[in-house]
């Protein structure tokens, strides 16, 4: 046996190495081909596409915008809203201006003999009930979406009381009162501001409610370069409960808009008090006109 085996290491020790073929001009040889079994797939463009090792981080061009949270205002107080060119913007919140009982009984009679009706609204030539039901008192009538409401010195004796009593808390005179009865959460009022030239400059109106709460709605303007955008605006949630009287003054009217929206959860009925005082219209505007614009601008609702 160990012969056997000498004799094959003999042997192998005068084998000859195996002929080597020629490979053709350009191949891979063997042991390089191994190292590549999967190349990577050919990529759209043409020519060789390198990775690069390291990520280059470059700024936005533009600044990334973020829309301001809304804010919501139920505390009791004077709460200063904006401060702009046009002037200080301020709400008056007085929740249980009227007590519980005073002002149910209040309401129950607003509601029952007001001569309640709902006004035909004009937008683009085209007419639409409004989404509400109103009644006007004043000795100047008032026009806004294109329609007029017409003098009425005939004050209910209730509403008489209640505009002495909300002059008292304003220090300010009313001589004309618009109602708006929700009769549900689908009545509702568009964005607008209460800023017709009847209304004077920088006006305060005073909002009373009575019966079911509802959310009043406030937006900022948008600065004129934002072309009427109201994407980034600040926005301000006040919600308006039974007896609760709010007061806009200052810049609020020229500054932001309101809004009373639809509501899609069972809501009562409720009654909205706005007192304000009216001036002949200046010269030169059309009935409905806002302060300031020519008089063929286009006037949105009015109320709150």
């Amino acid at each position: 046996m160990s012969d056997k085996r000498q004799r094959a290491r003999v042997q192998g020790s005068w084998a000859k190495p195996l002929p080597k073929h020629s490979a053709p001009a350009g191949a891979v040889p063997n042991n390089q081909q191994s190292k590549s079994v999967n190349p990577a797939p050919a990529s759209w463009g043409s020519g060789t596409q390198k990775t690069p090792n390291t990520f280059e981080f470059h700024q936005p061009t533009k600044p990334i915008r973020v829309v301001p949270p809304e804010k919501v205002i139920e505390q009791a107080g004077d709460h200063e809203i904006s401060h702009g060119p046009s002037g200080v913007s301020k709400l008056r919140l007085l929740p249980g201006f009227l007590p519980q009982e005073e002002a149910d009984w209040m309401f129950s009679s607003l509601l029952a003999e007001l001569p309640w009706s709902q006004k035909t609204n004009y937008r683009q030539g085209e007419a639409y009930d409004e989404p509400r039901l109103t009644c006007w008192y004043g000795e100047l009538p008032y026009t806004y979406a294109r329609s007029t409401m017409d003098a009425n010195m005939q004050w209910h004796p209730l509403l008489l009381t209640l505009r002495e009593a909300v002059e008292r808390v304003s220090g300010r005179s009313y001589n004309s009162l618009l109602c708006n009865l929700y009769r549900d959460g689908h009545d509702s009022i568009g964005w607008h501001s209460d800023d017709e030239a009847s209304l004077g400059d920088k006006p305060t109106i005073a909002s009373l409610s009575l019966g079911d709460t509802r959310v009043f709605n406030l937006r900022k303007q948008p600065p004129p370069e934002e072309n009427g955008d109201y994407t980034y605006v600040e926005r301000i949630r006040v919600p308006l409960s039974h007896g609760t009287l709010l007061l806009m003054a200052g810049a609020t009217q020229d500054d932001w808009q309101h809004t009373v929206a639809k509501e899609y959860h069972d809501r009562g009925p409720r009654i909205n008090l706005t007192f304000r005082t009216m001036y002949a219209e200046p010269e030169g505007y059309r009935p409905g006109t806002k302060l300031g614009f020519l008089p063929s601008s286009r006037k949105v609702p009015s109320g709150t």
